[in-house]
């Protein structure tokens, strides 16, 4: 008679699956939580206990490891040494083992977790039989899905080649594996990761490597003749874009993933009370950002400084969206809106669109580490051949009144307010990155130019194809001018003040000709450079 090994965490379809079982003539070996439910239901399942004769051990942590247990699973039935050991010491084979784990994730995803719960939740027999199984897998099936426990049933009737069961019982044994190297990295993230990774320390991230989970299969790349997938950390429960949930419209695509992750990664600094941030991307930068006092007033401003390229865009938004954001939304063409929540009228306008895709976190709140950082902590980006690893940039936050202004003029009150919400806006602007802003919204953006002077000149230029004034604008650059020419350029249309982190051995060169034209200056002393 072949025997099941039957312990499990999840007790879904169970009952249905050991019925499958004993109608095919096998006996269940079961552990005490498992067992109580199967003898509740009226089955006959033998206590591990009588198989191995010896009772749980310290409050339920041993349970299965046993010489006993782990023989009848690990023998190979083709290996005369092997079958002659088990009759020698009186063990049978076992033939079935379906295994899952302690919710290692769930359990920690509490707030009120300690260390001491945590690592009750740590399953060492489960995993140990799973991988035993699943080595021996020419021989024993291996099981650590409830979903496969139908699939199971039907390749052990007897019409089913050998043949496609040995090839079945590799696909059960490649699927424990990753189910059990993802379990570990769950811990070790746990254990590891608790405060945020450094990689100045030495300490690396290369274990947690071992988790990746399949979120979907993308109709295709950033290209048509490319192959796609998302995946996200498995180490723990999903945040980030993984927690968006689709309200309507076609699945995200691979270039979606991408620009959603910078709309978010865009309002996230802009969270002060009775406003509302706005940010329309384009190909993973902002076309336009703006704060202003309703969703539809933030739209605007943001649209209005450059509505040529806003076709096709992401929208995202810090308040809900209300009845005249969705008719605003719905006379242009746009991909994607992300948003707190929405009007029911709102909901009717944009279900309209029926490709159009609406986004909402299951948060109430902003995601601020949103901005394409695999596992907390820590951004990941991948080259031909490798992964990049550092270390999140701090969230932006607006200015205020204490960083050093450097020039001869003080900043007024209004080009403080102006100054701080470009800082906030430039941060997820491509380098060399220009922003040009007034009245808390984006007026000129210039992005991925290979010098600094020409992304001001593109900045400018693009504020003038929508007639808008720059003179008495502000200028935000994300890292240091190199030369006095960015300068000059600015101060030629009329930029009365600039915020930059400094840092050049020309600053001397570029504050004097900041005072030439009566700009004031402002140094941050940090970087935000998007390569």
């Amino acid at each position: 008679m072949p025997v099941a090994l039957v312990s499990v965490s999840d007790k879904t379809g169970l009952e249905e699956f050991c019925a499958g079982l004993v109608e095919r003539g096998w006996e269940i070996v079961s552990t005490s939580g498992t067992r109580n439910v199967l003898l509740e239901a009226g089955f006959e399942v033998k206590e591990i206990g009588e198989l191995t004769g010896h009772p749980e051990m310290l409050a339920g942590r041993v349970k299965t490891l046993h010489p006993i247990v782990h023989a009848g699973i690990l023998a190979r039935r083709t290996v005369q040494d092997d079958l002659e050991e088990l009759a020698k010491y009186e063990i049978n084979p076992i033939d079935l083992v379906a295994v899952n784990l302690y919710p290692f994730q769930r359990t920690v995803s509490r707030e009120s977790i300690t260390l001491a719960d945590a690592l009750e939740q740590i399953d060492i027999g489960g995993p140990t039989l799973l991988r035993a199984a699943a080595k021996n897998h020419p021989f024993v099936w291996s099981l650590c899905d409830p979903g496969d426990y139908g699939r199971v049933l039907t390749a052990l009737d007897v019409d089913s080649s050998e043949e496609r069961s040995q090839e079945f019982r590799r696909e059960l044994a490649a699927k424990v594996f990753r189910h059990t190297a993802s379990y570990d990295a769950a811990i070790g993230g746990y254990l590891d990761f608790a405060e945020p990774i450094e990689l100045s320390e030495g300490k690396t991230t290369d274990d947690t490597m071992t988790s990746l989970t399949r979120v979907q299969t993308l109709r295709y790349g950033e290209n048509p003749d490319q192959a796609a997938a998302f995946f996200r950390d498995g180490a723990s429960p999903p945040w980030g874009i993984p927690s968006l949930k689709q309200l309507h419209g076609k699945e995200l695509s691979f270039t979606n993933i991408l620009d959603v992750d910078g709309a978010l990664l865009t309002i996230a600094p802009f969270t002060e009370a009775d406003t509302s941030a706005c940010a329309i991307i384009k190909h993973t930068t902002p076309c336009g950002v703006a704060v202003g006092r309703t969703p539809l007033t933030a739209y605007e401003k943001a649209l209005a400084c450059d509505p040529v390229s806003a076709f096709g865009s992401v929208v995202a938004f810090t308040e809900p969206v209300t009845e005249a954001v969705a008719d605003a939304l719905a006379q242009n063409f746009v991909e994607c809106v992300v948003a707190p929540g929405y009007a029911d009228t709102a909901m009717e306008i944009l279900r309209r669109k029926k490709n159009l895709r609406i986004l909402k976190p299951i948060s109430s709140e902003v995601d601020e580490n949103s901005g394409g950082h695999l596992w907390p902590g820590v951004e990941v980006r991948g080259v031909r051949g490798g992964l990049l690893f550092q270390t999140n940039a701090d969230p932006v936050a607006p200015l205020d009144q204490t960083v050093n202004a450097v020039t001869a003029r003080i900043p007024t009150e209004t080009e403080w307010e102006d100054l701080s919400f470009a800082w906030a806006a430039i941060q997820s602007v491509k380098s060399n990155a220009i922003l040009l802003a007034r009245n808390r919204g984006s007026i000129g953006i210039g992005a991925g130019q290979m010098s600094r002077v020409d992304s001001v000149k593109l900045a400018i230029r693009k504020a003038a194809d929508q007639g808008l004034d720059v003179g008495g604008a502000v200028l935000a650059s994300d890292a240091f001018f190199p030369f006095r020419d960015g300068i000059d350029a600015a101060a030629s249309v009329g930029i009365t003040a600039i915020v930059q982190p400094g840092g050049s051995v020309r600053d001397e060169e570029v504050i004097a000709a900041a005072d030439e034209h009566d700009i004031t200056m402002v140094f941050t002393e940090r970087r935000l450079f998007r390569h």
